[in-house]
């Protein structure tokens, strides 16, 4: 089982995410380091993150749809006309064990909080999951923040239940409570057998 502010997974994020380890996460373990109760401001990390989300969002072309991540997914429209009404964002929330709504879609994030939420669902091994890019529809990106009284994207959603943006993501990920929320939709996370492997040496 992970331990809390395990340095494996901190290892494994420090080499998928620029920025990380360089800050209080590297020094202090699980202290939340996302701007959590910190005023707000954004860590170097997620500052990172977002400057790569802006070079991808001027250095790539073509348009990203709304999109099953993995390999059994392929492309998936977020609807026509009502996209954004109650009803359809339930259904789109609904549609999976693991739902991402964000900017861009997961082989080409837009924003570096979406980028984040991708980096870390990558770590932990999820890669069969429902990817919605707000930026194709207007009424779907207001539509999901009215459905969670939540103003901001990326969003995340597990089992139907709104778990947050891209900062809860990352507290979750850092205190091991996302290891043991995945486990429960009977996703065993990648981090649990890089922690072994770390053992073994």
């Amino acid at each position: 089982m992970q331990r809390r502010g395990s340095p494996v997974a901190f290892s494994v994020l420090r080499q998928s995410v620029p920025g990380v380890g360089s800050g209080p996460a590297e020094r202090g373990g699980a202290r939340q380091w996302a701007g959590l109760g910190g005023g707000g401001s954004m860590s170097r990390v997620l500052r990172a993150a977002c400057g790569l989300g802006a070079a991808a969002a001027r250095c790539r072309g073509g348009r990203a749809l709304s999109q099953a991540a993995g390999e059994g997914g392929g492309a998936e429209g977020s609807g026509g006309g009502g996209s954004g009404s109650r009803e359809a964002v339930e259904r789109l929330v609904r549609e999976h064990p693991v739902v991402v709504f964000m900017k861009g879609s997961p082989a080409q994030p837009l924003c570096g909080f979406s980028n984040a939420v991708v980096q870390i669902l990558r770590l932990h091994g999820v890669e069969d999951y429902r990817a919605h890019d707000v930026l194709q529809d207007p009424d779907l990106r207001q539509g999901i923040k009215n459905y969670s009284n939540w103003p901001t994207i990326p969003q995340v959603y597990l089992n139907g239940e709104f778990v947050g943006g891209c900062d809860i993501l990352l507290q979750m990920h850092q205190n091991g409570d996302l290891v043991e929320e995945l486990k429960k939709l009977g996703i065993r996370s990648a981090l649990l057998d890089a922690e072994k492997d770390q053992d073994k040496k």
